[in-house]
């Protein structure tokens, strides 16, 4: 079975673009590799002032490059310097002498509100053309932006690799492969994305990954069958919530909004309350932005997911409760209260309030691995013990 492994690096804005670029670079040529690096500099939406001409101008050699026309249908039309296929020069690489001066000249000289740099050569494999949208590119992207905390840096590399039957672990990278991935720097995490092994000339049903991209599903007929339990237990979701016996019957949104507006208490610390309870059920809590996620494996070496939002943009609780197998995955969203609905943001008020909120969602948390856990496990079968949809490292 052929796997993609995308594995995000630590990537600090304080590091200049270039330097990245120079560095992953390297890694390259010292695995003796010589990467075709394919790039997109864009302008923002309705901007007055191009970034692109000002290059352009700079660089008359590069106009080949400026294109407006959306990169992918749904997306709006952008003017940007692209070797891509809307591109007059497309499949074209640009003198890497070039592309480092303009990297080096982002932010101060180049501000754009958006870059991408892809450097790719055949050892890092080949992703099939599916018919679902597949957001990954075999080899190593690089890509900054601005966002409303100032400029914001990924860096991951994408390799396909081929699992034996009956394999316990993945194959860790190799020869070139593992110099280039060394180059990047330290490991986040890996994401898995098995690939179907026969994709025909029909839609492929999609599974989205714990990153929220799209991929085709290695097995498309349990996609089915999961889908119709889920749906089952979504909608009996109110009766699910009775029979979990929640600890603390607390107010309905509505009144919660109006106490915190009232109070403008903040829970403090989550991250106790949720080792406290959760732990002890097997779960990892690990925290990220604004919210945590919860993890452990079944038996059947299915993953569980509690996914907790704890406020993005407020002091309020988004519960999503996730089972993920090979080629699947089940997703319902979970009331911290019998008087809330599923799928909303609940207000979190004070620390007391916040330890109810984890108690309840234990309680449900554990229902469902009474109830919903076991029936998808019958209707799968077990996944390969190598299969996990996230590893941290």
């Amino acid at each position: 079975m052929r796997v993609v492994l995308q594995t995000s690096f630590v990537a600090s804005r304080k590091e200049p673009l270039v330097e990245m670029l120079n560095r992953v670079h390297q890694g390259f040529v010292d695995a003796g590799l010589d990467p075709f690096i394919r790039f997109n500099f864009a302008d923002g939406i309705a901007v007055s002032t191009s970034i692109v001409d000002r290059v352009v101008k700079r660089h008359p050699e590069l106009a080949r490059f400026v294109t407006e026309e959306a990169p992918m249908p749904g997306l709006p039309a952008t003017r940007r310097l692209s070797n891509g296929q809307m591109s007059a020069g497309a499949n074209e690489a640009m003198l890497y002498e070039t592309l480092q001066t303009i990297a080096a000249s982002v932010p101060r000289s180049f501000p754009f509100p958006s870059i991408a740099l892809h450097l790719y050569s055949p050892e890092f494999g080949e992703l099939p053309k599916m018919t679902v949208l597949v957001p990954m590119m075999a080899g190593v992207m690089i890509t900054d932006s601005w966002w409303v905390n100032g400029r914001n840096r990924s860096l991951s590399a994408s390799t396909v690799a081929e699992v034996e039957p009956g394999a316990k672990k993945l194959p860790a990278p190799t020869g070139p492969i593992a110099t280039v991935m060394a180059a990047c720097g330290k490991a986040k995490k890996t994401i898995q994305a098995p690939l179907p092994e026969n994709a025909g000339p029909g839609p492929v049903p999609g599974v989205r990954l714990p990153s929220g991209m799209l991929v085709p599903s290695a097995k498309p007929e349990l996609v089915v069958a999961v889908k119709a339990i889920a749906v089952k237990y979504r909608d009996r979701m109110p009766e699910m919530v009775k029979e979990a016996g929640l600890a603390h019957d607390l107010p309905d949104t509505a009144e919660m909004f109006k106490l915190k507006l009232a109070g403008g208490v903040n829970a403090g610390p989550k991250k106790p309350a949720l080792e406290t309870v959760f732990e002890p059920m097997g779960y990892s809590v690990r925290g990220g932005n604004a919210g945590f996620s919860l993890r452990r494996r079944t038996a059947a070496n299915l993953t569980l997911e509690l996914d907790l939002d704890c406020g993005t943009w407020s002091h309020n609780l988004l519960a999503m409760f996730k089972v993920y197998g090979l080629g699947f995955k089940a997703t319902l969203a979970l009331p911290p209260t019998a008087k809330a609905p599923a799928g909303a943001q609940y207000p979190i008020g004070d620390a007391a309030q916040w330890q109810k909120l984890v108690e309840n969602l234990g309680a449900l948390v554990a229902e469902l691995e009474r109830t919903l856990v076991p029936e998808i496990e019958a209707a799968t079968g077990p996944s390969p013990e190598w299969y996990q949809p996230e590893t941290s490292g």
